[in-house]
């Protein structure tokens, strides 16, 4: 925990590939100071076909899961600087975002739980 998933257009991986994009947003999470540097996981996943306003237009969307407990002033920042580097990396997208979303300690298992 904290999982930082990115969608994004297949396209935008001609100027940045997925292990720069991964590590841009590890070290960025990272900075936070909000998680356990060990426990960060960020992964891409490009899309071929999609739309954006009804055009394939490129795209950058952060899924951020990470586990309950932080204030949403911490969430917004946490949010804030992800997309501030994206945009740094990608000056020509319009379409950078990125949500963050609790995981209830109650109902969250991992192996180490069993």
């Amino acid at each position: 925990m904290p999982h930082f998933i990115i969608d994004c257009s297949q396209s935008i991986l001609a100027y940045h590939d997925e292990d720069t994009i991964n590590e841009q947003i590890y070290h960025t999470a990272n900075a936070s100071d909000l998680f356990a540097e060990h426990e960060i996981k960020v992964r891409v996943n490009p899309y071929n076909r999609y739309l954006v306003g009804n055009k394939q237009h490129e795209f950058i969307h952060v899924f951020g899961y990470i586990m309950e407990g932080r204030t949403t002033e911490q969430k917004a920042e946490l949010s804030k600087a992800i997309v501030t580097k994206l945009t740094q990396m990608f000056p020509h997208i319009d379409n950078i975002a990125m949500n963050v979303s609790d995981f209830e300690k109650a109902t969250y298992c991992n192996k180490s739980q069993l």
